[in-house]
């Protein structure tokens, strides 16, 4: 069997279209997409084209999924129940803006799917055993941690898992390490990427792969500026052309959740 792990693909639908492209040559039997399919600013015609995929492909929810559904429930209750942020607090105005705006692209059908797509899903791929898909920890879809996260800090997470390798995401990238007896393997951002340009994913099966595939970055920051998504420009700039580096990121993230 060979598995691809799609995460974080933030409807950025020229990375995905071009991750696809290899997935198909990669002769994969199965597609799981580990989460934050959306906020984004393409995030109809990025779900749309996952659901209509020949390949079987299963979803677990991540944080931006749970956020994008509680600003849709928000607009009958009021009230916004989930933030999606690892604190509990509020997100700033623009984000929710993002949240709420991509709620709006989503149909009826689109609200019912996501809201029954799981926290996790496991699976028994033959050459590496027992895998555990989740989006940010086994515990989790908000915790964070990063390569340079203490593995001591980690111990208790990770403790009597009954998988051998955890495949998670959330923090936009790729690593490969181990927690105590589990092998937990990060596969990167889709739409969003921290440190090189381009779109990122896993493909597991004789082994694990990190992969990236490149794309055409200045046509795909175009299709972005062309959409009404409220942060179009930035995201084009700041995900796609130029994303923040690897140092950066590990600097901002590493302490998120684990000190």
């Amino acid at each position: 069997m060979r598995v691809a792990a799609l995460y974080d693909i933030h409807g950025n639908l020229p990375a995905l279209e071009a991750v696809l492209d290899d997935v198909a040559g990669a002769n994969v039997d199965r597609i799981i997409v580990g989460g934050d399919v959306v906020p984004g600013p393409m995030p109809r015609e990025t779900l749309e084209l996952l659901l209509g995929l020949d390949t079987p492909v299963q979803f677990i929810h991540g944080n931006g999924e749970l956020t994008v559904l509680a600003q849709i429930a928000a607009r009958h209750s009021g009230r916004v129940t989930y933030w999606g942020t690892a604190s509990g607090q509020p997100l700033p105005e623009p984000l929710q803006e993002v949240a709420r705006w991509s709620g709006r692209q989503l149909d009826a059908s689109h609200e019912q799917l996501m809201r029954h797509w799981p926290r996790a899903i496991e699976l028994v791929v033959p050459d590496l055993g027992r895998v555990l898909f989740c989006h940010g920890t086994p515990k989790s879809e908000v915790e964070v941690f990063t390569r340079s996260t203490r593995e001591d800090l980690l111990l208790s997470v990770f403790a009597g898992l009954g998988e051998t390798l955890v495949v998670c995401g959330h923090t936009h990238m790729q690593f490969d390490r181990v927690v105590g007896p589990t092998r937990v393997v990060n596969a990167g951002s889709v739409g969003m990427p921290f440190g090189e340009t381009g779109a990122y994913w896993l493909l597991l099966g004789d082994g694990v792969h990190l992969r990236r595939t490149s794309y055409d970055l200045p046509a795909a920051a175009d299709r972005v500026c062309a959409t009404q998504y409220p942060q179009a420009k930035e995201f084009a700039a700041r995900n796609i052309l130029q994303p923040p580096s690897e140092e950066e990121m590990l600097a901002a993230l590493t302490g998120g959740s684990f000190r």
